[in-house]
């Protein structure tokens, strides 16, 4: 039989709460997130030649993205507003788009995964609003943490 974890956002009565953290160590602690968008070789041809007429949409993307991962606490109505150390957001180019990849720091008592999944999906976001007047099929997805440290769960590792 699988074991059940509690959910921590939920109290005894089933109400929803946000977590105290005020009893954890503050460690460093780090989370990567992934993504990606797809789309077609019209969009990616404007792209890589730089003929967006709404301007560069991957530096754009990227400063999106970290901007997001700033107003985190913003957006999630549970998260911990943290003072985030670093950001950083990465587009590598793939044969139909881009892979985004997110990775966020903070000296803080609880863990930066949302931060960071904040700052893919953002930035993911981000182009096809810079895009969509060319293409409105573009595909975002596969956003996932790939990896976590510090904190008392300790480091994960996506398999």
């Amino acid at each position: 039989m699988a074991s059940r974890k509690k959910l921590s956002h939920v109290d005894a009565d089933g109400k929803v709460r946000m977590v105290d953290v005020g009893d954890k160590a503050v460690t460093t602690r780090e989370a990567t997130a992934r993504g990606e968008i797809t789309m077609s070789g019209e969009a990616l041809t404007l792209i890589r030649s730089g003929r967006v007429k709404k301007g560069d949409p991957l530096q754009t993307a990227r400063l999106a993205g970290i901007m997001a991962a700033k107003q985190t606490a913003n957006l999630i109505p549970l998260c911990h507003p943290l003072p985030l150390t670093h950001v950083s957001v990465e587009l590598t180019p793939k044969r139909r788009g881009y892979l985004i990849e997110a990775r966020v720091r903070t000296n803080g008592q609880t863990g930066v995964e949302m931060e960071a999944l904040t700052a893919v999906s953002v930035a993911a976001l981000t182009i096809y609003d810079m895009v969509k007047a060319v293409d409105k099929s573009m595909v975002i997805g596969d956003i996932v943490v790939v990896e976590k440290s510090g904190g008392r769960s300790g480091h994960y590792v996506r398999k």
